[in-house]
Parts: structure tokens; sequence; C-alpha cells
């Protein structure tokens, strides 16, 4: 297995930010989702990612203002990059996360992405030995781009 390295810079976006953009049409991802359409940033992702991704749906949320549900897909399918080697658990990253339902946004980002876009505090206390790697794991509204 390999890393991988995309010009323009991998990002790894988790399933709040996600959500965020494709169902509440948050504002504060705005800058992210707008470097990721103008091509400025790539966002990688697996077929775990989106299974989760689909499991929160299935449970309902109330919708807002974002993108309809039967668009989601094709915004899924139009901006990210399926990573189809991802890092298998047994090699995990050298982070722990104390959710285990969060380590795949992990191991992937550190597998060779530049950021980890999160909401989730057990993500975010990271940061710091994340970026001792040359992964940065920030709030979409922490990001310099924005």
């Amino acid at each position: 297995m390999t890393a991988f390295r995309f010009d323009p810079p991998a990002v790894v976006l988790d399933t709040n930010v996600v959500l965020d953009w494709l169902v509440f049409g948050n504002p504060g991802v705005r800058p992210i989702v707008q470097a990721i359409q103008d091509g400025r940033l790539h966002w990688v992702a697996t077929v775990a990612m989106r299974g989760e991704l689909d499991e929160v749906l299935r449970r309902g949320l109330p919708r807002e203002q974002g993108t309809p549900p039967e668009n989601i897909d094709l915004h899924w399918k139009a901006w990210a990059h399926i990573v189809t080697d991802p890092p298998p658990p047994s090699l995990a990253a050298p982070l722990r996360c104390t959710d285990p339902d969060d380590q795949k946004f992990i191991d992937l980002a550190l597998h060779g992405a530049d950021w980890l876009f999160s909401r989730d505090r057990a993500v975010l206390r990271l940061a710091r030995r994340a970026a001792v790697r040359g992964l940065r794991i920030v709030t979409p509204e922490a990001w310099p781009g924005a």
C-alpha cells in the first residue's frame, strides 16, 4: 500500500462536515466547499465513510436549506474521490481516537491528506499530535483558506 498525494492538497471531511455542507447548508463550510468545487482542494473519502453518511441519513435529520436528499448522492459522486486502498484498521496510524467510529477519518487522513476537517472533540484533541506528522486537523471555520 502506498500513501496518496494530490495536487491540489487532499482533504478528509468527517461526517458532520459533510452534513453541514449537503444537508444543513452551514455557511461555515462554504470556503471549503468552494475550494473543492474550484479544484483548490481534493476531497478524499472511502466506501466506509459513505456508509456512515448513509446510516446517519437513514436515521433522519431535520432539513433546513441544504441539498435535497435526492441530490446528496450526485454531490458525493461529483466531488468525493474514493480511495480504494485505504489503510487497513490492523495497520492503524499511531494516533488513536477515543471514538472508534472516527478512527477511519484519522487513518485515511494520515495516509496522505493535508487537512482533516472535523467538529468532533475526540478528533480535534488529536490535532497537536497530528501536526507533527504533517496533518492539520481543524474545524472548517479555522481553515486558513476560509
